[in-house]
């Protein structure tokens, strides 16, 4: 056992980096299991470097990974730009305070801002902080703006969302086991059927300040809602003077094939929640973009973040978007993800009871009864790092960058892995 003194000043002098390569798989997960929460369930693989579409573990076996941080890793992995802008950041400056201006701010708000279409920003850290940001908003906007009695402010959301893990967020989850033992919970929240114009019209009342949802169900196991349905949401939200919140934390930037996915229909949101590929796979970034007058309630003291908006933050984010926007990720996406969906459509085995998705999104979803762990452990064994969703779902997620070869590279090695699971 290395002594108190003796840990801290290896740490000093041989460096993170060396010490992480030296460690083996198995003290890797010895050390993370006996020090960490267990609020995660990995995958038995250790990652020790990543690049480009590929993670490599400890024995150096290269996996294609279609995780990707949960969409987070759109640019791919130490994106070179994004990587070089953070080290010349960092030279500068990373982390001063909201209680000055800082120019890196300045560019990142016009930027987002530009990419968004919308005409102002409020830059977090996390996909949680943005949406409980949202939530802040849209109910001083119904107290201020719309004249909802103090305290009587509704959100409706949609069952089966995700929007982060806060306890305000998991208390209007529909799924029981995120919110089991957490409670008591945050009141205001009403729970319509996903995809239901009918419920959503019948759950609006006066004292309704919004409607927040995601365009895509991403963890509910890509559920896409009917035709028509994101309009209809607008339309409503338009005639009953309420606020719509687009979760695009997860579908934004390109993933599903636009910009955003609000954008295949009519149905410009108020306040658009942002976070995941807004850091490059670099750093968490995240930031609430909308309108004036929703944006404009909240004033100093309402709201804010330590690191929120710092200097090495929003140097990231902007040439995160820089890079998006040159490299067409959106069209990539488009392209790449009909041909991705086309490729798993292909796919020849009873069990598969529907692919669905946008984009590079893509949803494969199992008929009851298949076995699921041995097939994690299939794709695993194929070079494919890929994870189940709800419904017997595994989410194809990888970086909007790769290109048509390593497309059907992903159609090739999910058709091994269902291979050597026959009859499972």
């Amino acid at each position: 056992m290395v002594d108190h003194e003796e840990y801290w000043s290896r740490i000093r002098e041989r460096g993170v980096a060396a010490l992480a390569e030296e460690l083996t798989a198995e003290e890797t997960e010895r050390l993370t299991e006996e020090y960490g929460a267990h609020n995660y369930h990995p995958l038995p693989v250790v990652i020790a470097r990543a690049e480009g579409a590929w993670a490599y573990d400890t024995e150096g076996r290269a996996y294609l990974d279609c995780i990707g941080a949960y969409s987070a890793v759109s640019h791919g992995h130490l994106s070179p730009f994004l990587v070089e802008t953070a080290c010349a950041q960092l030279r500068v400056s990373a982390l001063t305070s909201r209680a000055m201006y800082t120019p890196q701010l300045a560019l990142f708000l016009e930027g987002l801002c530009r990419f968004t279409e919308c005409e102002m920003a409020c830059p977090m850290n996390t996909g949680a902080e943005a949406v409980e940001t949202a939530i802040k908003i849209a109910r001083k906007w119904a107290y201020t703006r719309k004249g909802v009695p103090d305290d009587r402010a509704e959100i409706v959301v949609a069952a089966g969302n995700f929007h982060g893990r806060t306890t305000t967020i998991v208390g209007f989850s529909s799924e029981d086991a995120y919110k089991r033992h957490f409670g008591p919970f945050t009141p205001g929240f009403v729970t319509v059927p996903f995809g239901d114009i009918s419920a959503l019209a019948a759950a609006i009342t006066p004292s309704t300040a919004a409607v927040l949802m995601e365009p895509i169900q991403a963890e509910a196991g890509i559920l896409i809602p009917p035709d028509g349905y994101l309009a209809a949401v607008r339309t409503l939200c338009d005639q009953n003077n309420i606020l719509l919140i687009w979760d695009e934390i997860q579908t934004g930037f390109g993933r599903a094939g636009r910009k955003f996915a609000w954008q295949y229909e009519d149905a410009r949101p108020d306040l658009l929640c942002l976070g995941k590929a807004l850091g490059g796979g670099v750093m968490p970034v995240s930031a609430v973009a909308g309108t004036r007058d929703a944006m404009e309630v909240l004033h100093p003291g309402d709201h804010g973040s330590t690191f929120g908006g710092s200097p090495l933050a929003c140097a990231v984010a902007l040439a995160a978007l820089a890079e998006m926007e040159v490299s067409n990720l959106a069209g990539r996406s488009a392209v790449l993800g009909a041909r991705l969906l086309a490729g798993l459509r292909a796919l020849e085995d009873p069990r598969i009871e529907d692919v669905r998705g946008r984009g590079l999104l893509a949803g494969l979803e199992f008929h009851a009864g298949t076995d699921t762990g041995a097939l994690t452990q299939a794709f695993l064994h194929a070079g494919l790092l890929t994870k189940e969703t709800r419904h017997r779902t595994f989410r194809f997620a990888p970086p909007l960058t790769i290109d048509e070869s390593l497309t059907d590279e992903i159609v090739r090695r999910v058709a091994l892995a269902l291979a050597a699971t026959v009859g499972g």
